[in-house]
């Protein structure tokens, strides 16, 4: 794999995206949408007793216990904000060790690609060689970011609707806009901008249709 022509940065935000080999689907039913979803926050971490594939070995209480103490622990990132989708994923997350978003992606992508290989009874490499990462520079930036990922269901057509947004399962908007909805990722950084949440789902709905028409002429824009 190529060096990085700009190293990742520490205490930095990133939008990471990557693809399956020759962007096909990676993501086939809910199960592998769980997979992942439960891989995203487990490497977080940076001093995991164990794999992911031991966990099933433990009782629910001691399942419990595990992570209750990994949350107490040091991260190698902390993930902002993501988005899963048939055959990519979106995450905005920031490093908190050195090599920690590089460490995650591996992890990551190594523990997800022996699962779906395993199931499919196929070999070889599931993602594209490197991942793309921007620098989140600016606050305005950020929460620009945090709209796009959050938008990419309703502008590749995944669902019909805005509303339909809402109830996308394989995004954290669901995490951002709901009451008392749980989930994986710290949110505070990017809501206490906002003063409900429903300012921020309104901030979000607002470029919709703006930014699904931008991405029917992009590569007319390109050429």
């Amino acid at each position: 794999m190529p060096l990085r022509k700009t190293p990742i940065a520490t205490n930095e935000i990133y939008h990471v995206i990557n693809r399956g080999v020759n962007q096909q689907p990676i993501f086939g039913n809910k199960y592998d949408y769980e997979r992942i979803s439960q891989l995203i926050f487990y490497y977080q971490f940076a001093n995991l007793p164990l794999r992911f594939s031991f966990l099933k070995r433990l009782t629910k209480g001691e399942r419990g216990k595990l992570f209750e103490n990994l949350k107490k622990s040091s991260r190698l990132v902390t993930l902002l904000a993501y988005c899963l989708m048939p055959n990519h994923f979106h995450l905005l997350i920031r490093q908190e060790q050195d090599n920690g978003i590089s460490k995650f992606l591996a992890n990551l992508q190594n523990s997800y690609t022996k699962y779906y290989n395993s199931k499919h009874k196929r070999t070889g490499h599931l993602f594209q060689g490197q991942f793309k990462a921007i620098r989140i520079e600016k606050e305005e930036q950020l929460l620009h970011t945090s709209r796009y990922i959050h938008l990419n269901p309703y502008t590749a057509y995944v669902v019909k609707t805005a509303d339909n947004l809402k109830e996308y399962p394989w995004s954290s908007l669901i995490q951002y806009v709901s009451k008392d909805k749980k989930g994986i990722c710290e949110t505070n950084l990017i809501l206490n901008k906002f003063f409900t949440k429903n300012k921020y789902l309104k901030f979000v709905l607002d470029q919709k249709d703006y930014q699904r028409q931008l991405d029917k002429i992009k590569h007319v824009l390109l050429e």
